[in-house]
């Protein structure tokens, strides 16, 4: 069960040897880009500057092993509170799946955003439908058309300028 309510749901308290997290503090940034960067197709090497940058722009979320605290998944939405929500960055330890985690992460985040009343949050996959489906996502078939503006890069660029020069 959620303890808190919304946008600061803290914990998800089961009796599984692995507890969803909201809080932003107990994010592991290193194991999040090593998870991210190695174990998926839409990131592969994403520099470490650009997910601290994402990580730092969005609402992120955690599943931990309740004996060590080592973070096992990772999750974020980005989000203008109000309206619209992205779903992103979803990744489960490779070794440790099919052990409930993506569906405890999957609950935690729908527990955390549900009381926001958005209009529609959006996810892309090529390989996790089912699991979205359980939660609630559903292909948009609401006659829109979705369209992309792609970038330059992959996001922030490290600074290259010295203080003083």
């Amino acid at each position: 069960m959620p303890v808190g309510i919304g946008w600061l749901t803290p914990l998800m308290i089961t009796d599984q040897p692995f507890e969803f997290s909201a809080d932003p503090a107990r994010i592991d940034a290193d194991r999040v880009h090593e998870l991210i960067s190695r174990h998926t197709y839409w990131a592969k090497d994403r520099p470490r500057h650009v997910m601290d940058a994402a990580i730092a722009g969005s609402r992120p979320y955690g599943v931990y092993r309740r004996t060590t605290g080592e973070q096992v998944a990772f999750a974020r939405i980005v989000t203008d509170g109000a309206t619209f929500a992205w779903l992103a960055d979803v990744i489960v330890d490779p070794e440790l799946r099919g052990q409930g985690i993506g569906k405890l992460l999957m609950e935690g985040v729908v527990a955390d955003i549900e009381p926001l009343g958005l209009r529609r949050t959006a996810l892309a996959t090529a390989d996790a439908e089912g699991l979205y489906a359980r939660y609630g996502w559903r292909p948009l078939d609401d006659g829109y058309t979705w369209m992309v503006l792609p970038g330059s890069g992959t996001g922030p660029r490290a600074e290259t300028s010295e203080v003083g020069a």
